[in-house]
């Protein structure tokens, strides 16, 4: 058997009755954080720019899919694009590895909910069906792929997003296994606006939704992929990673060594990589209690240091920069305190310039992924080292961890707290909650002036 035959026999398999009860839930926690996170990134800039977009392309549209936040109903693809940069705005969405998939996920099953009025007990099946399929994938090869220069998000989301619409559709196993092949001809995203400081990722996720909605729709119509689009001579594992594929290994792992387990939360709006050492750094500056800094060293995992963006030491002029930063996420830490929006898009502040420059980065083997040791050197000779080891685990939080972070976020971003209370009785209720609930809390959000 292929891969995409495998993974579609997987994933048309999902329901309630086959997903692991923790699974379920760590599926609601997701939904709750992207959507939380979602209302709590209404103003920020990006999802007006896929709004006008997608109103642009594609129209309005009666019956369709809700501009979330706005109010404007238009395609479902449309609103995969615009919606996808809301949730995506504050970059405190979920992480899989290295890709976040929620971003990709949730914003697509919504708009099929709403605009095709599909049952409610899709969605948990849904959204798993997605998070696995681009999650083994990602787990398999992004160690190859992000060094090449290609985002996780953008390669192995359009793939998580066909094998969601396609369960969401209730395609056949053959159907979803063209769907998958399609998704692999129709993938990419390269990463150098991380590395310039731009916009572009914030909108490579909703057109991975997007395109994975096309490519199960081409299959639900009859087209015709591919097979062996994964482990082929000129299939994905070979083409973006350079590595062959163990079909049997890969497909031994769907049900077994399950993805959703490895999805991870985010405390503080930077960039995943950058919240174990903005941990560290936290401790650290109560523990050095505003002494002089000559000189901090920062050992990573040369995987997380090599990220484009992850060095940059400005100057700054966008949060697309600042957030990848770890010279300045580490700088604004220690001196100014938690990295919220307004500390993370204060570009010009001397002191944190002047620290940044004496922040040296020491790519380090022996660091493992999500972790830091961070060296410090004061003007009066102490030395304090502060070593946080941390995985996706210390991460995972559980659905009331998540309801305090969005609600203390939703404080500061005056968010009426009845969106909070609509979403989270949502994902409470599933499959018995109508998706109409999830768009009117969005509809309670401030106006822009």
């Amino acid at each position: 058997m292929n891969l995409a035959h495998a993974i579609a026999r997987f994933t048309t398999g999902l329901d309630a009755g086959s997903i692991p009860a923790e699974v379920q839930e760590k599926a609601r926690t997701c939904l709750l954080n992207a959507y939380g996170m979602a209302l709590d990134g209404h103003a920020t800039p990006y999802a007006p720019v896929a709004r006008r977009t997608a109103l642009a392309m594609d129209g309005e549209m009666a019956g369709g899919a809700t501009l979330l936040g706005d109010g404007r109903t238009t395609t479902i693809g449309g609103a995969c694009l615009a919606n996808a940069a809301l949730f995506h705005g504050r970059a405190q969405e979920d992480t899989c590895g290295a890709a976040h998939f929620g971003t990709i996920l949730i914003p697509l099953l919504t708009a099929l909910l709403e605009a095709r009025r599909y049952p409610a007990t899709r969605l948990i099946p849904s959204l798993v069906a997605g998070y696995e399929a681009g999650g083994l994938l990602e787990r398999a090869f992004a160690g190859f792929t992000t060094p090449a220069g290609f985002r996780s998000s953008a390669v192995y989301g359009v793939i998580a997003a066909a094998a969601a619409a396609a369960r969401m559709m209730e395609l056949s196993e053959a159907q979803t296994a063209s769907a998958l092949g399609n998704a692999v001809s129709l993938t990419g995203g390269v990463l150098q606006s991380f590395a310039d400081g731009t916009d572009e990722w914030r909108y490579q996720v909703g057109h991975a939704g997007r395109t994975g909605l096309l490519a199960a729709e081409l299959a639900r119509n009859g087209s015709v992929s591919a097979p062996h689009a994964f482990e082929g001579k000129s299939g994905l594992a070979r083409a973006f990673a350079r590595q062959d594929c163990d079909v049997a290994e890969l497909a031994g792992r769907l049900g077994r060594d399950w993805a959703m387990f490895r999805v991870a939360f985010k405390p503080y709006p930077v960039c995943a990589f950058n919240q174990t050492p903005v941990t560290a750094a936290l401790a650290l500056r109560e523990e050095l209690a505003g002494a002089v800094l000559a000189e901090v060293r920062v050992r990573m995992n040369p995987y997380e240091t090599g990220y484009a963006g992850m060095d940059a030491t400005g100057p700054f002029g966008s949060i697309s920069g600042t957030l990848m930063s770890i010279p300045f996420c580490i700088a604004t830490t220690l001196l100014r305190g938690v990295p919220d929006m307004a500390r993370m898009t204060t570009y010009d502040d001397p002191e944190v310039a002047a620290l940044i420059g004496r922040i040296r980065l020491v790519p380090d083997t022996s660091v493992p992924v999500l972790s830091s040791i961070i060296e410090v050197e004061t003007a009066d000779h102490r030395r304090v080292v502060r070593e946080q080891r941390m995985t996706a685990a210390d991460y995972g939080y559980d659905r009331a961890t998540v309801s305090a972070l969005v609600r203390r976020i939703g404080g500061e971003e005056s968010v009426p707290p009845a969106a909070f209370d609509a979403i989270e009785d949502f994902v409470a209720r599933l499959p018995d909650a109508p998706i109409r609930q999830v768009v009117d809390a969005f509809a309670l959000l401030p106006q822009p002036m």
